[in-house]
């Protein structure tokens, strides 16, 4: 993952390296600091590439930003731009508008309209970038020149579906490659399309990405709650805001049904508690795993391993 951090270079010449090399010809941005607060910067960032979009996180002193006419003729981007506020808050004038992003926050914009920005608190830049580039998104929206950077408002719906896919596309991100990076990238830009209203979701495509997004977050939702023994369709449906009939249907197309999935993933996970707990009881690994009764996990776990729970266990050591 390609990373830079000024603490590497003599503390006078930090905010000149970020200001030149950095903000103006990785960014592509002009940024400002008084003379007399030089000497206290510092900054970092790291990125990585993803399906053909980059993944940037930045942290770096407070210095005013912007993005200018003649900054975007000198490094065009042509790209659609995914903030997320990390800490502290940042304010913003774009497109006649000025607006604050508050920590956690989302905004979405295409690189190439001009902006001015600063952080509100003394801690400074501390957010994530995606970009993506915009040829992804050419077919959903006719004019890049209406995306001015705007925030995002989260609420029940296609904004709170798009926010938490984002979350699963940072978190997933380090171990995408391929079809699978290409696909979640593709996603995530029509989920940010819909979401900034500026597609329709009854497109057959944005449902597709819409599907997409419901999957994802289902399976999030049950890898992180594997633990419990009530995951139900019924009760999973409700937390994902849909009827189960639609749960159902999202996991259709896989070949694998819901039922199955969530089993799977109970035996996964019991499988590795039995292979890095040597010492730990089964039936503390069964229920640790969701299992509500122990008869059920060894008939579960030899249909499908072929051998029972200990001689799995055995075979490990």
């Amino acid at each position: 993952m390609p990373s830079f951090s000024t603490h590497d270079l003599p503390q006078h010449e930090r905010f000149a390296h970020w200001r030149e090399v950095r903000a103006k010809n990785i960014f592509g941005v002009t940024i400002e600091l008084d003379r007399d607060q030089r000497g206290q910067f510092n900054g970092s960032f790291s990125a990585m590439a993803v399906g053909g979009a980059a993944l940037v996180e930045m942290h770096a002193s407070s210095y005013n930003v912007w993005r200018t006419e003649a900054d975007i003729d000198n490094s065009p981007g042509d790209a659609l731009c995914i903030y997320q506020q990390l800490d502290g808050g940042g304010w913003f004038d774009a497109g006649g508008a000025e607006f604050v992003v508050s920590a956690g926050s989302l905004a979405i914009s295409h690189s190439d309209q001009p902006y001015a920005t600063r952080p509100t608190t003394d801690a400074g830049f501390h957010l994530r970038l995606v970009k993506i580039p915009f040829v992804r998104c050419k077919a959903l929206i006719e004019h890049e020149q209406d995306l001015f950077a705007r925030p995002l408002t989260v609420e029940p719906g296609l904004t709170s579906l798009f926010a938490s896919y984002f979350g699963s596309f940072v978190e997933q991100a380090p171990y995408l490659s391929g079809a699978g990076a290409e696909a979640a990238v593709q996603t995530l830009a029509q989920l940010a399309i819909v979401a900034r209203g500026m597609a329709e979701p009854r497109e057959q495509r944005n449902r597709d990405a819409i599907r997409a997004g419901l999957l994802q977050n289902a399976r999030q939702f049950i890898e992180s709650n594997i633990h419990r023994s009530d995951l139900s369709p019924a009760f999973v449906a409700g937390v994902l805001g849909i009827s189960v009939r639609q749960l159902h249907l999202l996991f259709e197309p896989s070949g694998v049904t819901y039922t199955r999935y969530v089993l799977s993933r109970r035996l996964e996970r019991a499988r590795l508690l039995l292979a890095q707990a040597p010492k730990r009881p089964v039936a503390d690994i069964a229920y640790a795993s969701g299992f509500d009764s122990l008869s059920t996990f060894y008939r579960s776990f030899r249909a499908a391993f072929g051998i029972s729970p200990a001689y799995f266990r055995g075979l490990a050591k």
